[in-house]
C-alpha cells in the first residue's frame, strides 16, 4: 500500500540558488587546500615570512579561482537551462495538441486514470506559464526561475573559501613562525576541520561526528603528506 503524500511530506531546504552549495564546498576546500599549503611550506623549514606569503597567495588565488569557477559553471548551467526552456516554449506554441498528449501519457504512466489524466493535463495547459513549468519539470527536470544565481554562488564561494583558508594561516600572521606557529596551525586546522564537518552534518542531516571525523581525516592526511614532502625537500635543496 502506497502512503499518501501528506504522510510522507518533508520540508526541503531551498538550495537552488547555488549559494549554499558553494558555501559548503568553499569553506571545506579553503581549509584543506591552505592547511596543506601552509604545512608544506612550514615543513620545508621556511621562515615565517615565506609561510605568510604562500598562505596569503593560496588564500587569494584559491578564493578568486573558486569564485570564477562557480560563476562560470552556474552561468553556463543557466544558459543551458534557458535554451531548453526556449525550445519547450516554442513546442508548446507550435504543437499544443502534441504536448497535451505527452502530458496525458505521462500522468497515465504515473497511475492516473485516463479521464483524470486528461482533466489534469487540460488544467495545466490552460495557463501558458503553468504549462511551461509543468513540461519543463516533468520532461526536463527543470523548474523555471530556479536555475541558480551565479553571482550569489561566486560571492559565497569566495568568502567561505577565504574563511576556511585563513584558519591555518592565522598563527603565522601573529607569530614569528617556527615550530610553535606550526603546532598552533595544526591545532587550528584540526579544530576547524571538526567544526566544518559538524556544520556539514547539520546541512546534510547526517551524523555530526561521522562528518566531523571524516573532514578531520581528510585534512590531516593532506596536511601530513605536504608537510612530509616539504620536510623531505627542504628550502636548502630548492634552486
Amino acid at each position: 500500500m502506497t502512503a499518501s503524500p501528506s504522510t510522507d511530506e518533508r520540508h526541503h531546504r531551498d538550495i537552488s540558488g547555488g549559494g549554499a552549495r558553494a558555501a559548503v564546498f568553499g569553506v571545506s576546500d579553503g581549509l584543506v587546500s591552505n592547511t596543506s599549503l601552509v604545512l608544506g611550506i612550514a615543513g620545508a623549514s621556511a621562515g615565517g615570512s615565506f609561510v605568510r606569503l604562500a598562505g596569503l597567495a593560496g588564500l587569494l588565488g584559491g578564493a578568486f579561482s573558486m569564485a570564477a569557477g562557480e560563476y562560470i559553471s552556474m552561468r553556463a548551467q543557466r544558459e543551458l537551462y534557458q535554451r531548453e526552456l526556449d525550445i519547450e516554449r516554442r513546442e508548446l506554441e507550435r504543437h499544443p495538441r502534441s504536448e497535451m498528449r505527452e502530458l496525458v501519457s505521462l500522468y497515465e504512466r504515473r497511475g492516473l486514470p485516463p479521464t483524470l489524466a486528461r482533466t489534469v493535463a487540460e488544467q495545466m495547459m490552460a495557463d501558458p506559464d503553468l504549462a511551461l513549468e509543468t513540461h519543463a519539470r516533468e520532461e526536463l527536470g527543470i523548474t523555471p526561475g530556479s536555475q541558480g544565481n551565479p553571482v550569489q554562488a561566486a560571492l559565497s564561494s569566495f568568502l567561505t573559501f577565504a574563511v576556511g583558508a585563513l584558519m591555518p594561516l592565522l598563527p603565522f600572521l601573529f607569530m614569528s613562525g617556527g615550530r610553535s606557529a606550526t603546532l598552533v596551525a595544526v591545532a587550528l586546522g584540526g579544530g576547524s576541520a571538526l567544526v566544518v564537518g559538524a556544520l556539514l552534518a547539520i546541512f546534510t542531516e547526517r551524523k555530526w561526528w561521522v562528518s566531523a571525523l571524516r573532514q578531520l581525516v581528510i585534512c590531516a592526511i593532506a596536511g601530513a603528506v605536504t608537510y612530509g614532502i616539504g620536510a623531505a625537500v627542504g628550502v636548502s635543496r630548492v634552486g
